[in-house]
């Protein structure tokens, strides 16, 4: 039996999912991206998951999509555009409308659409001897999987676009520098410091952190105004929640906060 494309691993509070195909540098394929989907539902559905660490098998984090698993029998390419709407652009929109935070650790390269995958993550930690690769241009193929969407807003518009037509390497710590990713890390000490995350995570006041996803995912069209009475309404609803009550109960007291992540009451 081959071994399974996504191991699936549960801990106290949250989960860890590695994508795991290292002899293709764990490159997208349809059954990766099937398990994958399989794993986040998985995830979602479990009341006790409070966040998700994605990262990859071997020495890559993701190397985008698998070109061999384009090629059909008879020689001809499958058609670039049908992955997305079935495979690669659910994956995004789920990534980002999760109701808890999702952290990626990039322990090798991440290109094409694995780049962006990563990027669709809350949190982004690298190892130092991760690369980041928007490696579209060398196939002919434009930035997908949110790639144009994701980019300019992280890095600016001169940067992005430097990074979609020259098609070259990021490093790590250039990534930290120009604000791709959240942090670079020690090689040997990026696990630990995901998992740290996910820890604090898993204490967190979840039902908050998903109301923030929101908010800032709808910053990016909305103008000021629009923006302004969507943080009203978001904040009204986070008010209404047990942690709220919590976190000011345990302000006054003094102690820390106890929170369980529950959602507004009904």
């Amino acid at each position: 039996m081959s071994a399974a494309p996504v191991l699936s691993e549960t801990r106290d509070g949250y989960r860890v999912v590695t994508l795991n195909r290292p002899e293709r540098l764990n490159a997208f394929n349809i059954a990766l991206h099937e398990a994958l989907a399989d794993a986040i539902h998985e995830a979602e559905r479990d009341r006790t998951t409070r966040a998700l660490l994605i990262t990859g098998a071997g020495r890559a984090f993701c190397s985008g999509q698998d070109l061999n698993d384009r090629i059909m029998q008879n020689g001809n390419i499958a058609a670039a555009g049908e992955s997305l709407r079935t495979h690669y652009n659910p994956l995004v929109r789920k990534l980002r409308a999760l109701p808890f935070p999702v952290v990626a650790a990039v322990n090798g390269v991440a290109a094409g659409a694995g780049c962006n995958f990563a990027l669709a993550c809350d949190i982004v930690l690298a190892a130092r001897s991760a690369t980041f690769v928007e490696a579209f241009a060398r196939i002919g193929l434009i930035p997908d999987a949110g790639g144009t969407w994701f980019l300019p807003r992280l890095v600016g518009s001169a940067r992005a676009r430097g990074m979609a037509l020259l098609a070259e390497p990021i490093s790590a710590d250039k990534a930290e520098e120009w604000g791709l990713i959240w942090k670079a890390v020690a090689d040997d000490a990026l696990m630990s410091e995901a998992e740290r995350i996910c820890v604090q995570f898993a204490k967190a006041p979840t039902y908050a952190l998903a109301l923030t996803k929101q908010a800032f995912d709808s910053a990016g069209h909305n103008d000021l105004e629009t923006q302004l009475r969507l943080e009203y309404d978001l904040q009204k609803r986070a008010g209404m929640s047990p942690d709220f009550a919590e976190g000011v109960r345990a302000f006054v007291e003094k102690r820390k906060p106890n929170f369980t992540g529950s959602r507004t009451r009904r």
